[in-house]
């Protein structure tokens, strides 16, 4: 079961997708925000398609303490309108640390600071994907 991890960022979304058997999560690409969110879930349910997903991770940023502030909400409520149009089942997974994880790595494998922007989202989103497919071997069914 192919799956599909969002990062949603007020300006970029990171975008992983496991392998064919929702075992391994990689990093796929970083969308910029067009400025249109109808035409940002049009790209990605395209995307999801393309990629023959079966289901999308939503990466919900908790605070640290695991409550929901607003930009927790924000994300619920952006995973609901991408539910709307992708068809396939959307969940959304506690994203935290997965920049940092993602930045960590990025660093300890010799990339350079621009270098780690340019594709830290795609990172930080396949770091959380892997984290949802670990916990759900059946993807989610």
């Amino acid at each position: 079961m192919r799956v599909v991890g969002l990062d949603l960022g007020s300006k970029r979304i990171g975008v992983a997708v496991s392998d064919l058997s929702g075992t391994i999560a990689s990093p796929l690409l970083v969308l910029q925000r067009s400025g249109s969110t109808r035409r940002d879930h049009e790209q990605i349910a395209r995307l999801v398609a393309d990629e023959e997903a079966e289901a999308v991770v939503v990466g919900l940023p908790l605070n640290m303490n695991g409550s929901e502030g607003p930009a927790a909400v924000a994300a619920r409520k952006e995973a609901a309108a991408i539910a709307t149009v992708v068809g396939v089942p959307v969940h959304t997974w506690d994203e935290r640390r997965s920049t940092v994880t993602a930045d960590q790595a990025m660093l300890a494998a010799g990339l350079r600071a621009p270098q780690r922007r340019q594709h830290v989202d795609k990172v930080a989103a396949a770091v959380f994907l892997q984290a949802w497919l670990d916990a759900h071997p059946s993807g989610g069914r």
